[in-house]
Formats: C-alpha cells, structure tokens, sequence
C-alpha cells in the first residue's frame, strides 16, 4: 500500500510503499477513504506535538473509511461499516490499524470528505465553548484565527449556542469565510488594532483562542470582569505569557484545552458531545468548510498549504473512494 509519513522525527515526510497492516487484538483495520490534515500534522514531523508515536509511521490524525477487518477478539464494528477515527497517527495511507474504541459509526448521509473535517475540529469547539467555557446565550465570543480549521468550527458552534460572534482573521477572504460562517462582527488583524475593535463592540465574554502570542494579550485586555479565555493552540509560534494578577484584578479565568487528552480521563465529554455535534449535522446545523482537496499523492502540498495558512476550513487527502 502507499503510506505518506516519516521514517526519523525531523525528515522530510515521503510517499512510500508499506506493507498493509494487520489489526491486532481490540484493532480494527480501515481502508481509508480520507484524511483530514490538522496543524498537529505539522508539530508532529518535528516532534514537538503532546503525542510521540514511534518512527516510522503515516502522519494524518483524523481518517475515514470502511472496516476493513477486525483483530482478534474485536467483536465491531463489522467489515464495511462506514467509520470516523480520531487516531495519533496512521491516516495518510491506504490502509491503518485503529483501536476499535476509536472508531465513530457513521451516518449514510455524510460523506466521508465531511467525516474527515468533523470530528477533531468541531469536537475541540464544542468542547471549548460548552463544558469549558459555559458559554451562554446572548454573551460575546470572540473568535482568533476565525478562518482556519477550528476557528471556523467556534463561530458556527457559537452561533448555534446563541452568542454573538467576533470572528477575527487575516485579510478580506479569510473574513468573508467567517461572516458565511454566522460571524456577527469581523475583525481584520492585519489593519485594525484587535484590543481597540473588541472593547468599542463591548468587549468579549469568551475567547477561543487557537492562535496565541501578540493577539493572546490583546484579545486578554479586551476580555470583560468575569470572562473566560479558553487556550486552543500557538498557531502563530509563541506561547503568551499570563500576567496572574491581572487575572486576579479583573477575575477572567483561563482554560486550557488538548481534546484528545479527554480519552484517557473522562471519554464521556468526547462521546456526549459528537454524538450533539452528529445531531446538528444531521439536522443541517453544521456543514465543515473544505477549501483544498489533494490526492494523496500530493500529500506534501497540502500539507504546505496548511504551514502556509493559505487554507480556510479544512484541508482534506483523499485516498480512495472518497465522495
């Protein structure tokens, strides 16, 4: 089979020929439809992301596609069901192995170009906004980075809590994909200064903040007495540091976020909220934003595309059958 990965952290990743693999016990084998791309993608060639699965192996965190085979004492899903896989590793190749725990049934209606957008980039949203932040209706959301593969997520999810949403982006189609998205108030971090935009909107009660650095400690001085920060991610490369005493002076409170991490100590939040994140789905609440589709064969390139912030939405690789 083809698998797109790395043999050393820190090598250029590469198309290469692999064996196809075979499950073992509580596995599953997928022949993998397709695989949404993730800024993990990115840290993990280097070695910097939480998880460090051991070289060699496929990069692509979020594939799906068809049960192919079940290991031994693995009882389902049976072959040919259509699944979702939150995975470490393994999704940019024609086939992986996954624990059957982590494979999510899905409905006949979604494609699995939308299944491979879904879960990682709407489940770390809802999670964010709803059992982290509480967010309630009628209060101000701020969205950083409002155009990329989860801020895109936070606007949608906000709206449908019944926030009003400040999406902030870079430049005129990056924000026109948040106002499509429900974004209420738009933002243009390249020409307007963040901290001055928010506070004459009436400041925010919530930030979903996936970016960090500089807009970190602007959207922190626009954050209203009792807010809520929530820390997604460092898309620009630094890690802010938080002034505690001016958490103290203006009680905001800031909350982290690694979703993934909810496996290992309370996998309910994940379970209860895709299940609600499938509901809307199907009740056409929700429609993942694509911009890019690559073959896998031009694995690389999407993967620049993302380095390169040239996406909105999602970035997907197809590899078979996808439709």
């Amino acid at each position: 089979m083809h698998s797109y990965g790395i043999d050393g952290y820190g090598e250029v990743p590469a198309l290469r020929e692999r064996a196809v693999p075979e499950p073992g016990p509580g596995e599953v084998r997928v022949r993998i439809a397709a695989c949404g791309l993730n800024f993990a993608d990115l840290l993990m060639i280097e070695g910097k992301y939480q998880e460090r699965p051991n070289p060699p192996f496929a990069l692509g965190m979020e594939p799906a596609g068809w049960i192919d085979a079940l290991g031994p004492g693995t009882h389902g899903p049976a072959p040919g069901t259509r699944v979702a896989v939150y995975a470490n590793s393994g999704g940019l190749a024609e086939y992986g192995c996954f624990p059957a725990a982590r494979c999510v049934a899905l409905p006949d209606t979604m494609p699995f170009d939308d299944a491979a957008a879904f879960q990682i980039a709407y489940g770390t949203s809802h999670v964010a906004l709803d059992h982290r932040a509480r967010l309630q209706a009628g209060e101000t959301l701020l969205v950083l980075g409002a155009a990329g593969g989860v801020g895109l997520t936070a606007v949608e999810i906000g709206k449908l809590m019944g926030a009003r949403v400040i999406a902030c982006a870079r430049g005129a189609n990056k924000l026109t994909a948040a106002q499509s998205a429900g974004a209420d108030h738009l933002i243009d971090s390249e020409t307007e200064d963040l901290r001055d935009a928010v506070k004459a909107l009436g400041g925010a009660d919530v930030v979903y903040d996936p970016v960090g650095g500089d807009q970190f400690t602007a959207a922190f001085r626009a954050t209203k007495p009792d807010g809520r920060i929530v820390v997604i991610g460092f898309a620009s490369g630094t890690v802010p540091q938080i002034p505690a005493n001016h958490l103290l002076v203006k009680n905001i409170s800031v909350l982290g976020l690694h979703w993934g991490a909810y496996l290992g100590f309370r996998p309910e939040v994940l379970t209860e909220s895709l299940a609600t994140l499938l509901d809307w789905y199907g009740e056409g609440g929700l429609r993942p934003h694509i911009s890019h589709r690559f073959p896998l064969a031009q694995a690389g390139e999407a993967l620049e595309t993302l380095r390169a912030r040239k996406s909105t939405g999602k970035v997907v690789v197809r590899i078979a059958g996808a439709e």
